[in-house]
């Protein structure tokens, strides 16, 4: 690739777009993740699918090398690019799992994650989604699978961003993502056909991931119907399951959801936990939040956590770079 050789030592993951592999790097760095094309799906796709998968790759690619290093605090680092057989390939920062195997492992052992761990984890992804909209995308795949784990840090970051679909472009598109996380308007057609998606379509699949993680892995039955829907039925499957319940879209949230839910939290955070997840699973996605910045406070709410004001943080380039900002009234900083 454009800044070294790799070799490919053992395939550790992989979709009918992607394969992942362990691979070594050039000497004295870190093992990666390569992430190539499926060749094997390529094969048997038709042209316009292995264009569509082409142009993924090349906007993942472009939008992980558009980002600052401030940027990457929650989203995967692109370490190389390059090409091999004609396709386009990535080299990765290599994490230790993710949350779909991680969910896994603790329900194979009898554990569960403890509520603030989980909330944090949420905390991290919205903070990752809100990178990935201020760079003009909709990610439009949020999944355990998609979210990377760093086990002793607890720190998570935000992987596979070759269904990003540009903001700017307000025309319904073909079908992308994952039918078990996916928003409804992301799952059933708009009248005119296709899929009117936008940022908040993300926010939807953040509450399925939040009640997810809190509840000790059990997914949203409304996630489990689109995703059996999908498997039978493949995008028809949005009017097989619309079938079943009288021409409607199902509802996103049931009685005995909330109530697992809510078992979860203390006493006193039950109400407005309950709030963020039903403002993140509204079935009409204007009435979800409005940006990551109100999700950002529902959760510091149930953390008790309050942002201190004109505390010096070093993540935050513009303080580190001495820049004018808010919190010096505008002035040049002085390096200490």
């Amino acid at each position: 690739m454009e800044l070294g050789h790799y070799r490919l030592r053992e395939q550790i993951g992989g979709s009918a777009y992607g394969v992942i592999w362990r691979a070594s790097g050039p000497q004295a760095t870190r093992d990666v993740a390569i992430k190539l094309i499926n060749q094997e799906q390529m094969a048997r796709a038709l042209p316009a699918q292995r264009e569509r998968w082409t142009a993924s790759a090349h906007n993942e690619i472009a939008f992980l090398q558009s980002l600052e290093p401030w940027d990457e605090r929650h989203i995967v680092r692109l370490l190389d690019s390059g090409w091999h057989e004609g396709l386009p390939v990535l080299a990765l920062e290599l994490m230790g799992t993710d949350l779909g195997k991680h969910m896994i492992a603790l329900k194979g052992r009898g554990d569960t994650v403890p509520l603030a761990q989980a909330l944090g984890w949420v905390a991290q992804i919205n903070q990752a989604l809100a990178k990935v909209h201020q760079y003009g995308w909709r990610y439009l795949d949020l999944k355990p699978a998609n979210v990377l784990l760093d086990a002793d840090s607890h720190t998570v970051k935000l992987a596979d961003f070759g269904t990003n679909r540009a903001l700017g472009s307000v025309q319904a598109h073909s079908y992308a993502g994952t039918a078990n996380w996916q928003a409804p308007e992301q799952f059933f057609p708009a009248e005119g056909g296709g899929y009117a998606t936008g940022p908040r379509s993300d926010y939807f699949s953040l509450g399925a991931m939040l009640y997810f993680l809190v509840t000790g892995g059990t997914p949203l039955r409304f996630c489990v119907d689109c995703g059996l829907a999908y498997r039978e039925h493949h995008v028809a499957g949005a009017d097989a399951l619309r079938g079943r319940h009288g021409g409607e879209v199902p509802s996103a949230l049931h009685a005995d959801e909330e109530e697992r839910y809510t078992a979860t939290m203390p006493a006193n955070k039950r109400d407005p936990a309950l709030e963020l997840l039903r403002a993140l699973l509204h079935t009409d996605p204007a009435q979800r939040p409005r940006h990551a910045i109100q999700i950002s406070r529902m959760l510091n709410a149930l953390q008790d956590v309050k942002p201190a004001r004109a505390e010096f943080d070093a993540a935050d380039p513009a303080l580190g770079m001495h820049r004018p900002t808010a919190f010096n009234g505008w002035q040049a900083m002085r390096a200490a």
